[in-house]
Formats: C-alpha cells, structure tokens, sequence
C-alpha cells in the first residue's frame, strides 16, 4: 500500500470515528461529521512515515547509472534527486513511463541506510532519493534532519 492510500485510510478512520462520536449526520441520515471537525491523524501518519524510512533503511534498493557511471538523479523542485528502486520490475516501469524501455539500465544495488547516511552527506550539493518514483508506492525522502545527517540535510548545521 503506498503512502497516498495509506494516509486516505487513515483520514476515512478518522472521520468514522469522529462521527461516531459527535453524532452528526449528514442529508441521507448517515454518520458524516464536517470536514473541519475531523481531527488530522498526525501520530499515525507519522508512525507510518517512520516505519517506512526504517523499511527503506535496512532495504536493498537499485540506483542506476548515469553515463558517467555516476548515480542518476533527476531534478524536481529546485533539488536533486537520486532515483532509487526496489526491484527490477519498479525500475522497467520506471523506463516504460520515460519512454525508454528500449535503453540498457545498468544500476548499483546499494543498502538504502547506506545511501542516506553515507552517498548524500559525500554530494557537494543538496540531494534526496526517490523511491519507485513511476509506481503507486513512491516514496520520497527529502535531505532533511531525521532522515539524512545534519551535515547533509538542508535544514541542518551546513544550512544554518
């Protein structure tokens, strides 16, 4: 389940559980509480964030090549970002939606803990790593505290 459905989730159980509690119903009779009085499940959002860095952390992920035998990355937001995938079927999806399926892909396979604790704070420049980014369970880790060390991360000690 990728981070968009898991977070929709927990948003429908929150408001069923909001409506249960407050008693609201809506024009057909149904518990439907007000989008404002539904509370924001932060902790678990943050919970399931937590747990997929920790997932990413301790995975085996593969990083292709660039033409340099460099890692790729891919610019988006005024940053950097490694492309990182799970597996070989997330990185031919990834070249199918680029049109370039037909391309060789060579690729390193790296521990992801190794790619943010070690390949980024080496960048002399500021870098995150995107996890399958053409497939429904993307995932992006920005280089910032908590994910990337201090010295690499954007709002860190070399920021401030």
């Amino acid at each position: 389940m990728g981070f968009d459905e898991e977070w929709g989730r927990l948003r429908a159980e929150a408001a069923e559980r909001a409506g249960r509690a407050s008693g609201a119903t809506g024009a057909t009779g149904d518990s439907a509480p007000a989008v404002a009085d539904v509370p924001v499940p932060v902790p678990a959002a943050r919970d399931a964030a937590h747990a997929r860095l920790a997932d990413f952390r301790s995975r085996a992920v593969l990083v292709p090549l660039d033409e340099r035998g460099g890692l790729w990355t891919a610019a988006l937001g005024g940053l950097d970002w490694i492309c990182a995938f799970s597996g070989e079927e997330a990185l031919a999806r990834f070249a199918v939606a680029r049109d370039e399926a037909d391309r060789a892909w060579p690729y390193r396979r790296l521990i992801g803990g190794r790619l943010l604790d070690e390949v980024l704070p080496a960048l002399d420049f500021a870098c995150g790593v995107a996890l399958n980014p053409a497939g429904p369970d993307g995932t992006v880790f920005p280089p910032v505290r908590g994910i990337v060390p201090d010295t690499a991360a954007i709002d860190g000690e070399a920021a401030a």
